[in-house]
């Protein structure tokens, strides 16, 4: 029998790993046809969880919701939305206060999902995107309850997280599988079969 695969991934903390010079070409990536090519024959994949937050500005906004379009196109791609909240912040030095947008939300979705998986029984393996300690709880918590049940740690380029690397059965360094990368980039224009095409932005075109 086949070990079922589900992957849970931290979209800002993939987001920035892409963000690092040299790895922004990837941003257009088709995320279940990129996870798969990790998978052995022995494995299936079964989901993979994308967890983020639509930013305020229009066009990053625009940017990612046409990279969410993209993807839902795969029944395996699964999207949890968090939510960013107006936060100001006065300058030490002259006084000034600014308003940013600070992310919520996804650490604890992503944490309830991977542990919800495992309690209900729908995966025999996890696969973390992520190198955001914050996300050790979650790990020890499956750990006690089923310590069979394997978790595997993929890191996102240029990022790592040692704490996560020691509690994890396997890990890989995502930077090391640029070939994968290449595979999995999505056509500049894809058909939705409703109507309309959902288009690569601009910005994300490899040139």
């Amino acid at each position: 029998m086949n070990k079922r695969v589900i992957v849970y991934v931290d979209g800002f903390n993939f987001y920035f790993g892409l963000k690092t010079k040299g790895w922004r070409k990837y941003y257009w990536l088709d995320l279940v046809n990129f996870f798969s090519q990790f998978l052995r024959e022995h494995q299936e994949l079964v989901q993979v969880n994308y967890f983020s937050a639509i930013p305020q500005h229009g066009g990053k906004q625009n940017r990612q919701w046409a990279f969410f379009q993209a993807n839902k196109l795969s029944p395996k791609f699964i999207l949890h939305l968090g939510k960013f909240l107006r936060k100001e912040i006065t300058c030490r030095e002259c006084n000034k206060t600014h308003i940013t947008f600070e992310e919520k939300e996804s650490d604890v979705r992503v944490s309830t999902r991977m542990i919800a998986d495992v309690v209900n029984d729908k995966c025999d393996i996890s696969i973390l995107v992520s190198a955001d300690s914050d996300l050790i709880p979650p790990i020890e918590f499956i750990r006690e309850f089923k310590p069979s049940h394997k978790i595997f740690v993929f890191f996102p380029p240029c990022r790592t997280s040692n704490d996560l690397l020691n509690l994890s059965d396997f890990y890989i360094k995502l930077e090391r599988h640029e070939p994968k990368f290449i595979a999995s980039i999505l056509p500049d224009e894809i058909d939705n079969l409703k109507g309309y095409m959902i288009k690569c932005p601009d910005k994300w075109k490899i040139k």
